[in-house]
């Protein structure tokens, strides 16, 4: 079964205090709007990527769809401080705070017997398609559509996508909830 990642959200701390107003007057490219929104919004264009950037030194990094994205991300971001006059003396972190991917099992499911025969579901054809599955280890939530395809979210890791998947998929073929 083949998992591919849709977008990583990850946190970027950078150690130092921005004064976002005189951040914003220096730079280019970049939205802030302290009446609307208490950061500056940063859009990467290469891979497409955008950063929150707080005046704490703490950036939300939304859009990368791998490790060597987010590696970009804070180039790009140490890049865009300097010119705004900001340093950064320590090596910013960076820890994903949630992965989101999608996957196909290959086969149709029936929901309604999901629904019925396992715990840990939601499932309102009325209001959604997919049933909503929440697996206790990895802790993450799935969606699962009855084409057999899913989306799986909550996982921090690129193991714990493919262990959510595969785990997904083997509660769906022991409760013969295949079509």
């Amino acid at each position: 079964m083949e998992t591919r990642v849709e977008n990583m959200v990850s946190a970027i701390t950078l150690y130092t205090k921005i004064d976002l107003a005189v951040f914003s007057k220096k730079v280019t490219g970049i939205e802030y709007n302290p009446k609307n929104f208490p950061g500056v919004v940063y859009r990467v264009k290469d891979p497409q990527m955008a950063m929150l950037i707080f005046s704490s030194g703490k950036v939300i990094c939304t859009g990368a769809r791998s490790n060597k994205d987010i590696k970009i991300a804070v180039v790009h971001l140490l890049k865009k401080l300097k010119e705004g006059g900001v340093t950064v003396k320590a090596k910013p972190t960076v820890a994903i705070q949630n992965i989101v991917a999608s996957s196909s099992m290959g086969f149709k499911v029936n929901l309604d017997v999901l629904a019925v025969e396992s715990e840990n579901t939601e499932y309102e054809p009325e209001q959604f398609p997919g049933l909503v599955y929440r697996l206790a280890e990895p802790k993450t939530v799935m969606l699962i559509f009855r084409s057999g395809n899913m989306i799986i979210t909550g996982a921090k890791t690129f193991k714990q996508v493919k262990e959510a998947a595969e785990k997904t998929m083997a509660i769906v073929k022991s409760f013969d909830a295949i079509i």
